[in-house]
Order: structure tokens, then C-alpha cells, then sequence
């Protein structure tokens, strides 16, 4: 195995991956609040961490990746109430949204993906280990944690007690301690349609407590990465570290990984703001493979811009696969090869670095063309397939099939959301393409236009 490096906001170092146990590595990363469908820069956490899951299977590790989906949040009943529906109703059809969203990414599923309304008896009880520590306090239906008590706070996010701002200034501020002070279970408000019992009446968890407890339950303590977009490391990342080490007296994990923002025109991309794509309609526009060839092109520690641009600079680049495809045969690379494949992964191995790695792979199709004749591909798709882009190394006739698999899967999503005209459309492209739908008894099949 090689020795696979990765930035740790904690320390600010970039330090070894040193797992608990021989060979396993657990991967918890943050994933969305379901309140409506995810945006590009929401996909890009979820590329990073399970491109990272792929390289780390590559190098013999065994990985269990964890993200979460938070289907308990006061930005949910906000939307809920604005669409006329119950908030859970709402959550659940977000929740379906985003995993058929990120499964046309194409690069596999996180090995759980728990909800925070399905860990309530285990916020609880992280809840009520805090307030017996003395590092949290019941407030007429309210729990917060005391940050005061805390004498490490801070020190993820490197900042002063004195500059923070929890962002919790409406209703129930008035029953903290200190202004410092964040919820870690707040009681019913007028208008909530869902609620949970507790030791201190009807309610439901803070944000922050959520994934502390999700983390702990599927990982353990002290485990290898937590990883996150970098707006998470203060307030969500640092109240997580504080009250797992003080409820438990050991850290939640060894490495705190934090992904750069995706930009529109210099600004984050955010719901909040309003100037997002969303990932559905990014697909739709730009493929899977020119979206997974942009993010590789960033590092993920850094902001990335997504425009026009840079997409078409993507698309450009995974072309140069495809047109090496044909000269390529099923057998072992040729001897200039085995240079740029070390090469390739450990650019990977230091700090996760796609960009690097790209440019190595690059460089073994320059090096193919000017070769000439046929090319023995295990390295090439090797590398790509960490990567998730070997299937740019099928040839034209393989890629029609698989283009057309993909849009069936397409319009079954389509068809079970009732969503007519865009099945419609789909079956007019595979008929394009030289395929007809014929739905049947065991689903449907795709036989060629005679």
C-alpha cells in the first residue's frame, strides 16, 4: 500500500491516513438538507468522497462510507409550508430526488445513507450524556450545549470565542445561557406538523447533533475521515467535534477533509443566495462524464467556477479518451506505461490530487498517439477507473449501448415520477439512436429499429 496523505483542517497539515484498523477506513461526509433538489455544488462533496472511496478500494483498502441525509431541519418545514405539503411528505420526495439524481453520476452509492429521523434514540442518549458531563442544559424544552465548558472550542475552525456566531438568533435565543450556546434539541414550535418525544417534551434534534450521532453509530469513534464542503467546518463541523469529545472523551475522527465551494460568477453557489444549477438539469445539459472530468480538474481543497467554459474545456478533455479507444487492445501496457501510472497514483496518494492525476493520464494518450498502432490498455483503464471515466475508454459501437441502457434507466425514473412528457422525450432519443422501447410484463427492453 502506498501512503495516502490528506489535509487535516484540525491540524492544517497534510498527514497520513492511519486507520484504527489494519486496512479499513471509515469515510463519514455530510450530505444534504432535503428540501428541494441538490445543486451542482451540493454533487461536488459527493464526487469527491466517493472518488476518494474508489482510489482507497484501488490501493487494497477495505472502505465503509457513510453520508447522511438530513430529513430533519427547520429549513425543510420553511419549504414544506411554502409547498402546501407535511414536511415529511416533502423530505421523502426530496430525499428519492437526490438519490436519483447522484445515481446518473454513475460512480456508485455510499455504503449507508442513514436519516436523522432514524437516529433519534441515539441523539438522545448522546444528548443526555452531554448533560450529564455538565457540558449541556435543559431549557424549558430546549437543550443547548454550553460552549464555555468546553475548553477546546474553536480549535477546528481556528477561531476565537469572542469572533463566533452561532447564526441561532431567532425565536429561543432567550433561553440560552450565552449567546454561544447552540440547540441540541429543540421542543415543538407552533406550526411544526412533526415532532418527537424526549426526556424534555415534544421535539426534534439540532442540525449539529444529527450527525454526531449518525457518525458514531455506523463508524464508531475516532474514526479515519470526515469530510465536508468548507462552509461545514464552522458552525456544523466544529459543534460536532466538541460535543462527541465531550460526551465521550474521544475525538469523532483523525482527519476533518473540507472540499472547496463551487462558484457561479465568484459567489457560492447556495440555495440560499439563489444562484444555483441544479444537478438534474447540469446532467441533462452537460452528460455524467464531462461533469465528473470538470470536478477531477479541480482540487477539491480549492473553489471551483462552473460555467460554460469550463464545461466545454471538460467535454473537450474526456474526448481525448474516446479517441485513443479504438487503437486500444485487452493486454498489458507497453513499457513507457508502467512510469505514468505510478505516476498517476501518487498524485492521488498526495493529498487526493485529480488535477495531477489527470495530466498523467493525459500524458499516456499523447504518448499512445505518438506511439502509433495498437496499445495494450490495462494501465490506462486502471487509472480511469478510479476515476469513474473507463467507459470513455468503449469503443463507438459498445457506447451506443451502454448511451442507450443509461436513457432507458433514464425514463423508468421518469415514468415512476410521473413525469410523461420528459419518458416521452427519452424513448424519442433512443429511437435516435436507433432503439425501440417495447415495455412489457418483466419491465421494459430495448430491441434495434429494423
Amino acid at each position: 500500500m502506498r501512503e495516502i496523505k490528506l489535509h487535516d483542517t484540525l491540524s492544517g497539515q497534510v498527514i497520513p491516513i492511519v486507520p484504527r484498523l489494519p486496512g479499513r477506513v471509515g469515510i463519514y461526509a455530510c450530505g444534504p438538507t432535503v428540501y428541494g433538489r441538490i445543486h451542482i455544488g451540493n454533487a461536488r462533496p459527493f464526487v469527491v468522497f466517493s472518488l476518494l472511496k474508489r482510489f482507497l478500494e484501488h490501493e487494497r483498502y477495505q472502505v465503509t462510507l457513510v453520508a447522511n441525509i438530513t430529513d430533519i431541519n427547520d429549513k425543510i418545514y420553511a419549504a414544506a409550508v411554502a409547498a402546501g405539503k407535511p414536511s415529511q411528505q416533502l423530505a421523502d420526495e426530496m430525499a428519492s430526488h437526490y438519490v436519483a439524481d447522484t445515481d446518473r453520476l454513475g460512480i456508485g452509492r455510499p455504503d449507508h445513507e442513514p436519516l436523522a429521523s432514524e437516529t433519534i434514540p441515539e441523539i438522545i442518549a448522546l444528548i443526555e450524556a452531554l448533560i450529564e458531563h455538565g457540558h449541556a442544559y435543559a431549557s424549558d424544552g430546549d437543550v443547548y450545549f454550553a460552549v464555555r465548558s468546553y475548553e477546546r472550542y474553536g480549535e477546528l475552525s481556528h477561531r476565537r470565542l469572542e469572533d463566533l456566531d452561532q447564526g441561532e438568533d431567532g425565536e429561543g435565543s432567550h433561553r440560552k445561557r450565552d449567546p454561544l450556546d447552540f440547540a441540541l434539541w429543540k421542543r415543538q414550535k407552533p406550526g411544526e406538523d412533526s415532532a418527537w418525544e424526549s426526556p424534555w417534551g415534544p421535539g426534534r434534534p439540532g442540525w449539529h447533533i444529527e450527525c454526531s450521532a449518525m457518525a458514531e453509530k455506523l463508524l464508531g469513534l475516532d474514526f479515519e475521515i470526515h469530510g465536508g464542503g468548507s462552509d461545514l467546518a464552522f458552525p456544523h463541523h466544529e459543534n460536532e467535534a466538541a460535543q462527541t469529545r465531550a460526551a465521550r472523551g474521544q475525538p469523532l475522527t483523525r482527519i476533518w477533509m473540507h472540499n472547496g465551494m463551487v462558484r457561479l460568477a465568484q459567489e457560492k453557489m447556495s440555495k440560499s443566495v439563489g444562484n444555483t444549477l441544479l444537478l438534474n438539469s447540469a446532467l441533462d445539459a452537460y452528460g455524467r462524464d464531462a461533469l465528473i472530468a470538470y470536478f477531477c480538474a479541480g482540487h477539491y481543497r480549492q473553489p471551483i467556477e462552473f460555467n460554460d467554459e469550463r464545461l466545454a474545456a471538460a467535454a473537450a478533455s474526456i474526448e481525448r479518451f474516446r479517441g485513443v479507444a479504438e487503437r486500444l487492445v485487452p493486454s498489458p501496457s507497453p513499457a513507457w506505461s508502467a512510469a505514468l501510472h505510478a505516476e498517476f497514483f501518487d498524485a492521488l496518494a498526495d493529498d487526493f490530487n485529480t488535477p495531477r492525476a489527470l495530466a498523467a493520464a493525459f500524458e499516456w494518450v499523447r504518448q499512445a498517439n505518438r506511439a502509433g498502432g495498437s496499445v495494450g490498455d490495462q494501465d490506462l483503464r486502471d487509472m480511469l477507473g478510479v476515476l469513474a471515466l473507463d467507459n470513455l475508454l468503449e469503443t463507438q459501437q459498445a457506447r451506443v449501448g451502454a448511451e442507450a441502457e443509461a436513457l432507458l434507466r433514464d425514463r423508468e425514473v421518469a415514468r415512476g415520477q410521473g413525469d410523461w412528457g420528459r419518458a416521452d422525450a427519452l424513448r424519442d432519443e433512443l429511437r435516435a439512436l436507433g432503439w425501440e422501447v417495447r415495455d412489457g410484463p418483466d419491465g421494459p427492453r430495448l430491441r434495434p429499429l429494423s
